[in-house]
């Protein structure tokens, strides 16, 4: 039998320990927006935005101006743990086409973060969106895809035992 002070102590020290592992929560993510039919000249690479992932909406973005005849389409992102959620606000519309048109999240890691990435049909009314994920980037690609106010896009992902950076 384990005396009451030593299971009390191994519990403090557990609740105080920080839990990373599995989990988006307090990391740095950079989030943009990209179009290219060749990665190496891109059409279009909005101004990236940096945050920790933390409670409530991550990014909320609206249009920059047109560059090469494209602008960003307002979008919310929400990132939990093991979840993001795309919405969009205002407008309705299609998505430019092209072998990639979307989003990038570049999270801080040097190891693969995502273990899987699999978009939740409950969650999302939006229609041949594709997901993969390198490293620890996730991409989001929505080229062709309709938006509007209803429309949603919720993401489950398996985050990996990664390291913070």
């Amino acid at each position: 039998m384990i005396p009451r002070a030593e299971v009390a102590l191994v519990l403090a020290v557990a609740l105080a320990t920080p839990v990373q592992a599995g989990t988006l929560e307090g990391r740095l993510v950079t989030f943009t927006v990209e179009t290219w039919d060749d990665r190496e000249a891109p059409l279009l690479v909005a101004r990236g935005r940096t945050v920790t992932v933390g409670a409530g909406t991550e990014f909320g973005l609206g249009p920059e101006g047109f560059t090469a005849g494209l602008d960003v389409v307002p979008v919310d992102v929400e990132i939990g743990p093991t979840r993001i959620e795309l919405s969009y606000p205002k407008g309705i519309g299609r998505f430019y086409e092209a072998k990639f048109n979307g989003y990038v999240l570049r999270f801080e890691t040097d190891c693969a973060l995502f273990d899987k990435v699999a978009i939740d049909p409950a969650g999302t009314t939006m229609q041949g969106v594709e997901v993969w994920a390198e490293t620890g980037a996730l991409y989001i690609d929505v080229s062709g895809a309709g938006y509007g106010p209803t429309s949603t896009l919720a993401l489950d992902l398996e985050v990996a035992d990664c390291p913070m950076s």
